[in-house]
């Protein structure tokens, strides 16, 4: 199996990963799954343990009291952050999950058979994850449709869409070229999901070792050039989505400015 490397900066997804699809969507999925439900698992179990005290302060007297508790708060921390982001985590009844877990902490019968457990929450989640790839799909569709009429906004046979916001006088890089650019990632709903602008320091990375979409662009524009890319899912980061911001089937904009061909 090969591994998809993406590199981030300030917990921020880049761009500087190369578009790779060789396990199935299935597999990355399955993966998050059962991540997610040993997070949930052990949560509710603190939550439930929560319910028994009037306060959540306990004491700390041993180094395994302090462990507990550590253990306890990046639980509760993980749960915070990835739940809400989890396809159809949003839905999930954590009461319903605390009252499975202890059931099943005391030996009581099941309302489901053991043996198709792990066959429903995959079901549920791969189901939960169709339906928002969906969405974001048509979304992502109506997008491209709409920006295409605009003025000035140029779509290239494969569907990248880009606008000239300032057209440069320099040489084109080559696919095998290395570049220094500046950018700024926003999905379609304007939520910025990195930015060599915001950082402050522009990038420097091989125009072949980018996602499709930003190899095309870059072969087409002169040093010196500020583009405003629209970039089709399938030329982005397609049904695997990257990252919480960039969902399955996520249109990308980003502007881009091509400073450098690195010799």
């Amino acid at each position: 199996m090969e591994t998809i490397f993406v590199m981030c900066f300030h917990n921020k997804i880049s761009i500087f990963a190369p578009f790779r699809t060789t396990f199935k969507i299935y597999k990355k999925t399955v993966m998050q799954i059962k991540t997610l439900l040993v997070t949930l698992v052990a949560g509710t179990l603190l939550l439930g343990s929560c319910n028994t005290f009037k306060s959540s302060k306990v004491q700390l007297k041993t180094l395994a009291d302090s462990a507990a508790y550590a253990i306890g708060i990046d639980i509760g921390n993980n749960i915070k952050k990835n739940l809400p982001t989890a396809p159809g985590g949003k839905d999930l009844d954590q009461k319903i999950i605390l009252a499975a877990f202890t059931s099943a902490l005391k030996g009581d019968s099941s309302q489901i058979p053991s043996a198709t457990v792990q066959t429903v929450t995959q079901s549920y989640f791969m189901k939960a994850q169709q339906v928002e790839s969906g969405k974001a799909g048509e979304a992502g569709q109506k997008f491209l449709d709409e920006n295409g009429k605009r003025a000035g906004v140029l779509t290239t046979a494969s569907g990248l869409q880009y606008e000239i916001m300032k057209e440069g006088t320099g040489p084109k890089p080559l696919a095998t070229d290395t570049v220094i650019v500046h950018y700024h990632g926003t999905t379609i709903e304007g939520k910025v999901f990195d930015s060599s602008v915001d950082r402050k320091e522009p990038a420097k990375f091989p125009v072949n070792q980018v996602i499709p979409g930003w190899t095309e662009a870059l072969q087409l524009m002169p040093v010196g050039s500020k583009w405003k890319l629209v970039i089709p899912a399938q030329l982005a980061y397609g049904e695997r989505g990257a990252g919480a911001d960039i969902k399955p089937n996520s249109v990308l904009i980003f502007e881009v400015e091509l400073i450098e061909i690195k010799k």
